[in-house]
Formats: C-alpha cells, sequence, structure tokens
C-alpha cells in the first residue's frame, strides 16, 4: 500500500532520469496527471501518454535531456501527508530566483507558484521542480 503517490511519482522521475530512461510509467490518476501537464507547460517533460486500458490505467512520460543531463536538476516533495506545508500568496516560495518553480495546489486547481502569485491565492506547496 503506497500512502503517498505524489512521492511515488517524483521518485519515479527522479530514478529514471539517474538511469537516462527514455520514459517513466506510473499509475495514472488526476492529480499526476495535473502536474505531468504544469511539467509540459514548464519544458521539463515532452510527451504525456495516458493508457486507459488494463488495471491500473496508466501515465507515460516522456523524459528531456539536455545532451546527457537531465532537463530536471531537482524535483523535491516539500509538502508531505505527515507534515502539510500551506503559504499564503505573498509567502510562496521563489525558487532558485524564479528559475525554478514550485507546484501549488489552490482553490482554482494546480499551478505554478508564478501562476499563483500573480492571481493573489496561496495553497499547500506540493513540490519545487529546477
Amino acid at each position: 500500500m503506497m500512502t503517498d503517490p505524489i512521492a511515488d511519482m517524483l521518485t519515479r522521475i527522479r530514478n529514471a532520469q539517474m538511469a537516462k530512461l527514455p520514459r517513466v510509467k506510473m499509475p495514472l490518476s488526476k492529480l499526476k496527471l495535473n502536474i505531468a501537464e504544469i511539467l509540459k507547460q514548464e519544458g521539463y517533460v515532452g510527451d504525456i501518454k495516458k493508457v486507459e486500458e488494463g488495471i491500473p490505467k496508466m501515465l507515460i512520460l516522456e523524459l528531456k535531456y539536455d545532451g546527457k543531463k537531465p532537463a530536471i536538476s531537482e524535483i523535491k516533495r516539500e509538502s508531505k501527508p505527515g507534515h502539510r506545508m500551506y503559504k499564503k500568496a505573498t509567502e510562496l516560495p521563489k525558487i532558485l530566483n524564479d528559475y525554478g518553480f514550485a507546484i501549488i495546489s489552490t482553490s482554482k486547481g494546480l499551478m505554478t507558484n508564478k501562476q499563483a502569485r500573480k492571481a493573489g491565492l496561496g495553497g499547500e506547496v506540493i513540490c519545487t521542480i529546477y
């Protein structure tokens, strides 16, 4: 039984990049799909594919590399099930002077820290990426 599926997703991405794999496969959920879409929108992963047949349904991410170096230098889970991290819009973190970004769960859905700051929304800091 998995207690933190988001941490599992981030670990699968981290491990696949260390092994220089072209893609990573994980169980599908709406939250994981939204995180993957933000990663794609920010240019850290390539194509996203949902495999609907079979149990469990799967999510496949195409990983990006700059030569041999992975596009994602670090991906870290911030808010954990045992220690949730909520921030106001004015307190949202700046990751590497805004070269990186954080994924925030707001009342309007998942968005980056920059989008949440612009919209004046706070929320739970899911993870940081750069």
